[in-house]
């Protein structure tokens, strides 16, 4: 299949920079829908291409291709595209802190913990007699 070699480098940018690519087994829709330009044929076909080099480790669940550079693949890519050695893809690269809004309530965490699963207060609803199963009843 002939795929324009604007498609191509924006299937492969996209797959460098975030390390992974999901792929919907649909070959009649008009786009893909985290890549401008190529159908989602142009990159089920890529991707297939890739594949069969051991470029991508491909997974294949409920119509959806999810696929995965390997060290080979980071290296094709970035020889492809002409990136530096220091461009990493995104699931390469070593977060640092924590993200973000995601500050840690000391409050939330200061009491008890969980109560309901430690005998808490909270099962008075539930009493110890009674009962029908085992050790229950009269």
């Amino acid at each position: 299949m002939f795929i324009p070699k604007s498609h191509r480098i924006a299937v492969f940018k996209y797959l460098f920079s975030e390390g992974v690519l999901v792929v919907k087994k649909d070959t009649v829709s008009a786009t893909h829908p985290n890549i401008e330009g190529p159908t989602n044929l142009e990159v089920l076909m890529l991707v297939k291409s890739l594949a069969s080099r051991n470029y991508v480790r491909v997974t294949f669940n409920w119509q959806y291709n999810y696929v995965y550079l390997t060290p080979e693949g980071i290296e094709y890519l970035r020889s492809y595209l002409a990136l530096p050695a220091e461009v990493v893809p995104a699931t390469h690269r070593k977060v640092t802190g924590r993200p973000e809004g995601r500050e840690r309530d000391d409050e939330k965490f200061a009491g008890e913990g969980r109560a309901a699963f430690r005998g808490g207060n909270d099962r008075e609803y539930r009493g110890r007699s009674g009962g029908f199963g085992r050790g229950g009843g009269l």
